[in-house]
């Protein structure tokens, strides 16, 4: 077979691509070991065009998901100076995030549902012009109109909520087995560097311009660049077409969400991962105010721009860590358990929280040593980002991965950190009372309201325990549907999703044969 006999472009169909045998598969081993597609027309083949294209994909993907951390965290950076700018107090400052995690998380469904139905490139286009530009909008609102700065940093939720649900269906469609698992811990690496970047250069760019405005400046040029590449540089491949799908059809929404409430390992995941993003996201968005009042209380007199410049470093590097540490241990531990992507979440999250207690308690008298908290703790939080997607994209099967993409989304981001920025301001504000607005004051009360996050994580860890009793038997599953062998024993749609033989058609009595 040549490169040319399957493109990687809009118009490949995986449904042309005849199955291995079962004997030649067998010859090969597990393919989640060597990490390459069981797929002939895939990465067996070899092709230098295919991996080339494939990887300068993924590193678009990458790019754009850079971009995605950095425009979200670039307020956090510079949010005493919001403060000030607007005059508000701890609640509206959480509800900036808040806005802007509702749009995301509300909207997410909808194009969950698009991105199984139709071209993920056009609408990975338009969302990220439509973000690009509201981000842009968000710079040049007055002080006495602080409800359209809220309204503009909701709509800024639209244009990722198109990519993200998008996006790690692509890399799922591109590769497979452990390989694919690497992929997703570069796409990942944009989460906690992505963050770091956006404190480090919001706070910079803001100095440097003497006007925060500035900050929210950077990101809409380099959104621009990356429609510019998504257009004309990536392509889309047909869905499952790493795995060899042969799923052709899509069963109605309705359908999609039963068997997805069916799915204990990605429900049970996706409880977890939403009390994860309720302690990253109350983290990302305080931590850095918290430390500059802690540290004003040590009578350090720092500035907000070199407190974001050093927790965005302490992040980007931790982040790096942690997500390949995560992705490493969770392939060398599979060799010996199959369970073990949901146990080194676990692990990662239950040992996690021994170190923001001490952030939170050592941080009144210790600046180094809370500092070195706060950076192992972030690094055992992170371990988990990557191994999440992979979860979801393994134990679902391909004509439903954006729909279960955009329903953890919506999900884990409703309680999670749309809730956590705000709930954690309001308890702050309440701890605060009527006394004034002393640097003590105001340490004490944030303080006291970021225990929450200590027990959330616990709760967390807790989640991805019981993920572990059900996820062997939810993956075999998702994988005989995807190849073609049989349905989950729940749905009735079998004969809507499986094509056999050239008319693209299976009747009952091949179904009763193939179970």
């Amino acid at each position: 077979m040549t490169a040319q006999e399957f493109p990687l472009d809009d118009t490949f169909r995986a449904d042309t691509v005849q199955p291995m045998s079962s004997s030649s598969e067998s010859s090969r081993g597990d393919p989640a070991e060597d990490g390459v597609s069981t797929v002939p027309s895939m990465m067996d083949t070899g092709t230098a065009a295919y991996r080339r294209r494939a990887y300068i994909s993924i590193s678009i993907l990458c790019f754009i998901n850079l971009l995605n951390y950095m425009d979200r965290f670039t307020i956090a950076g510079v949010l005493d100076d919001v403060k000030l700018f607007y005059g508000i107090n701890d609640t509206w400052a959480g509800l900036l995030q808040t806005a802007f995690v509702c749009s995301y998380m509300v909207l997410a469904p909808i194009f969950g549902y698009m991105g199984d139905r139709f071209n993920r490139k056009l609408i990975v286009c338009a969302g990220i012009t439509f973000w690009s530009l509201t981000t842009l909008a968000g710079s040049v609102i007055p002080k006495d109109h602080f409800w359209a700065f809220i309204l503009l940093r909701g709509l800024v939720g639209v244009g990722e909520a198109s990519y993200s649900t998008i996006a790690p269906t692509i890399i799922a469609d591109l590769f497979t087995g452990a390989l694919r698992t690497k992929m997703l811990m570069v796409f990942y690496f944009a989460i906690p560097v992505g963050s770091g970047m956006g404190y480090i250069i919001g706070s910079s760019v803001a100095k440097a311009a003497n006007q925060w405005q500035w900050a929210l400046r950077v990101t809409p040029g380099l959104g621009i660049l990356s429609v510019v590449l998504t257009l004309f540089v990536l392509r889309e491949p047909k869905r499952g077409a790493a795995e060899g799908s042969r799923i052709t059809h899509n069963t109605n929404w309705s359908t999609d969400l039963k068997e997805l409430l069916k799915n204990k390992s990605f429900m049970w995941s996706t409880v977890g991962f939403t009390f994860v993003t309720f302690v990253s996201g109350a983290l990302a968005w305080w931590a850095p105010l918290f430390m500059n009042y802690a540290l004003r209380v040590q009578l350090r007199h720092p500035t907000m721009d070199t407190v974001a410049l050093i927790f965005g470093a302490l992040t980007c590097a931790a982040g790096f860590i942690g997500v390949a540490l995560g992705s490493f241990v969770a392939n060398w531990y599979k060799k010996y358990n199959p369970r073990a992507d949901p146990l080194v979440c676990a692990f990662g999250l239950l040992t996690c929280t021994p170190f923001l207690y001490l952030v939170i308690v050592l941080s009144r008298h210790y600046e180094i040593p809370t500092w070195v908290c706060i950076f192992l703790g972030e690094v055992l939080l992170c371990l988990n980002w990557a191994i999440v997607a992979d979860i979801l994209l393994y134990v679902v099967i391909p004509t439903r991965r954006s729909t279960a993409e955009a329903f953890q989304i919506l999900l884990s981001h409703a309680l999670g950190d749309a809730a956590s920025p705000y709930i954690i301001g309001t308890v702050s504000d309440a701890f605060k009372g009527n006394r004034p607005e002393t640097s003590i004051v105001q340490y004490e009360s944030l303080q006291m309201a970021l225990y929450i996050t200590t027990f959330v994580a616990v709760l967390a860890g807790a989640a991805f325990l019981v993920t572990a009793f059900y996820i062997e038997k939810d993956r075999k599953e998702a994988e005989k549907v995807t190849k073609g062998s049989s349905e989950s024993p729940q749905s009735t749609s079998t004969k809507n999703l499986l094509v056999n033989g050239e008319n693209g058609s299976i009747n009952e009595q091949q179904i009763s044969d193939l179970t």
